[in-house]
């Protein structure tokens, strides 16, 4: 048996897999964001600490002495500031912090060889301009750390009381070089950062360690258990799912992600699609990310006062198009194709015959919207989607799958509802421990076992007319919009 962890934005997920791939196990326990300022988005890792051994315990039930081996994914671009014993210096910058914008002017300073080797554009909220704010704003936290660490290698320093990182999180952190496919040291001294608080890079299925006493304690599990490396998010959820090369894969979380395979590292000229390492046979992959997708949903939904069932039921009373009201969902700025952390979400085009059901409509249109232009960004790479594979556990009512099948003019091609995050993980500690090969892997993804394929409806017009406002609602520097 083994453990995936997946330590997501708004909870801590745990799975349990067979060798045959079969699940016999899950949990999850809610872990809180807080915006103790405009533009800030900050966990305390501590809670993660909390959630990850309620979901763990829930996941495995009685079967903690058969856990062969334990396998991490998790949110990526964040940092944990830790001292030399793993303890949090000050909560965790998350990714859809934004608090890092002026010192995005760091990178555009860097000379065009430095910024060409970093294969991605600069973000607020990567690990990067988030290291250079901390410098900047709070030196004594920044000068105490020991350790500059993405979320679950955190997590994975609780487990084993090792410091380690590997290329999926690292490639993501502004401060790796693709090209050479490794830290991006020269970057790193150039920005004036320490290049001693990242930890050194091993193989996303390699071993990072084994269990300690109290972590196992805390988990429920053996003492010196080994645990993998692991993944980002992203990079788990394709391995989970089984994408291949030629295909392309729609994740629908809390925020979205368009992901494309490439077998070697192919850069956007035009800066509106991310290059990141994926986890296995030294694949990349390219992606088109929308900050604000079960993100901004959800705070419609907080907003609104309703529960999700209300949610659908209202929405989709009323006709595409939302009789003409359209919502931008950048509650944090945004990224494809923007790459502006300055753009704010809007409702327009309302008037007195409007109720909450047109707002909640426009709003799921305008999350659709968002990621129809994305996938046109990546598309302008060269990457060809006839059909998206789709995950997520945004996804899960037929009528909001049917919706984004139709704005994106796309068959979707529905995975089964699981952790595929967290499935990935788990297959990445069975690599670590000789039970899969990576082609084993790719066998077992989800991606043979498809639930249905939803095909687009008929384009009448009140969509593109609807996308049409919302394309004209904010200005885009791609053609793709």
């Amino acid at each position: 048996m083994f453990l995936g962890l997946d330590l997501g934005t708004g909870s801590v997920k745990a799975l349990v897999l067979d060798e045959g791939g079969e699940v016999h196990g899950e949990g999850s326990a809610p872990c809180r964001v807080g915006a103790p300022s405009p533009g800030w988005a900050e966990s305390d890792p501590q809670d993660w600490w909390a959630a990850a051994a309620e979901a763990v315990r829930t996941a495995i039930g009685l079967q903690g002495e058969e856990i062969e081996a334990v396998g991490l994914s998790g949110q990526m671009h964040g940092v944990v500031l830790a001292d030399n014993t793993g303890r949090p210096v000050r909560p965790a910058v998350t990714w859809a912090d934004t608090r890092s914008r002026e010192q995005l002017e760091a990178y555009e300073r860097l000379d065009t060889d430095l910024r060409r080797r970093l294969g991605n554009p600069p973000w607020a909220g990567m690990a990067g301009p988030t290291l250079l704010w901390l410098r900047d704003n709070e030196p004594e936290n920044y000068g105490f750390a020991r350790w500059a660490l993405q979320p679950k290698d955190w997590l994975r320093l609780q487990l084993t009381g090792e410091a380690a990182s590997e290329p999926t999180d690292a490639s993501a952190t502004l401060l790796y070089d693709v090209e050479g496919d490794g830290w991006a040291y020269d970057v790193i001294e150039t920005l004036g950062l320490r290049a001693e608080l990242l930890a050194s890079l091993t193989d996303s299925a390699g071993v990072a360690g084994q269990l300690g006493r109290e972590a196992a304690e805390h988990l429920g599990l053996l003492v010196g258990t080994p645990v993998a490396a692991g993944a980002g998010d992203t990079a788990a959820a394709v391995l989970g799912s089984g994408l291949r090369l030629g295909s392309v894969q729609l994740t629908v979380g809390t925020g979205g992600q368009i992901v494309a395979l490439r077998d070697r590292p192919v850069p956007d000229s035009e800066g509106s699609v991310h290059l990141y390492r994926a986890a296995t046979g030294h694949l990349w992959y390219s992606m088109a990310a929308v900050q604000n997708v079960g993100l901004a949903l959800e705070w419609v939904r907080r907003l609104m006062g309703v529960s999700w069932p209300e949610v659908y039921h209202e929405a989709f009373s009323v006709p595409p198009g939302a009789e003409g009201v359209t919502f931008l969902p950048y509650l944090t700025g945004e990224r494809t194709p923007h790459f502006d952390p300055d753009a704010r979400g809007v409702w327009s085009g309302m008037s007195l015959n409007h109720g909450r059901g047109h707002l909640m409509r426009a709003a799921l249109e305008g999350v659709a919207f968002a990621l129809r232009q994305a996938l046109g960004a990546l598309e302008e790479t060269g990457v060809q989607a006839p059909e998206l594979l789709l995950a997520g556990g945004g996804t899960s009512h037929p009528l909001w799958r049917q919706l984004l099948a139709s704005v994106l003019q796309r068959t979707l091609l529905v995975l089964p509802d699981a952790n595929v995050s967290a499935i990935g993980a788990a297959l990445l500690s069975g690599v670590a421990v000789g039970a899969y090969s990576d082609r084993d892997v790719e066998v077992l993804g989800l991606a043979t076992n498809l639930v249905e394929a939803v095909e687009p409806e008929e384009d009448e017009g009140a969509y593109a007319e609807a996308y049409q406002r919302y394309a004209e609602s904010y200005p885009c520097r791609t053609a793709s919009c």
